[in-house]
């Protein structure tokens, strides 16, 4: 899986963890909230794309993202859940690694692109199980800006 940053370019999952960690490191003292966020658009096929986003609060951040390309999904239920599921991936993977390297107490959110309002407003309920039953936060619109502006912004 190859991971972009508009500020290290082109990076192995590895070298994106380490460069998190490198982060952190930087500032011991802030506190860090760790999110990922997948979004998609449909056109003659779908892209998906999943951000990576380490805030320091109060001070700004860095983030990643992949990028996929996979034929088009017409059904908005199937993309909203495929979205979250790849979301979940790269969460648990991180999540992994975190715990091999000391920081086990981060804290990992995944933003989800649904909200109370539109077309998503029936799955919100379920989507946000499949997430906590996995162990992770959720967060939905307006909070989810994980998926909804940072993903969102590559999948054009």
């Amino acid at each position: 899986m190859v991971f972009y940053s508009p500020s290290r370019g082109q990076l192995t999952f590895e070298a994106m963890f380490n460069d998190i960690v490198q982060y952190m490191k930087s500032a011991p003292g802030a506190n860090y909230k760790l999110i990922i966020g997948t979004d998609s658009q449909n056109r003659d096929y779908a892209t998906f794309v999943t951000a990576v986003v380490v805030h320091r609060i109060g001070k700004g951040g860095r983030y990643y993202y992949t990028k996929q390309r996979d034929p088009k999904i017409t059904s908005l239920r199937q993309r909203i859940f495929y979205e979250a599921s790849l979301s979940l991936s790269v969460a648990s993977r991180i999540a992994e690694q975190l715990s091999k390297d000391g920081y086990s107490k981060m804290n990992v959110e995944i933003h989800l692109d649904v909200g109370q309002n539109g077309e998503t407003k029936e799955m919100v309920r379920e989507i946000i199980g499949m997430i906590l039953g996995s162990g992770f936060d959720a967060k939905i619109k307006p909070n989810s800006y994980g998926a909804s502006k940072v993903a969102d912004k590559h999948t054009k």
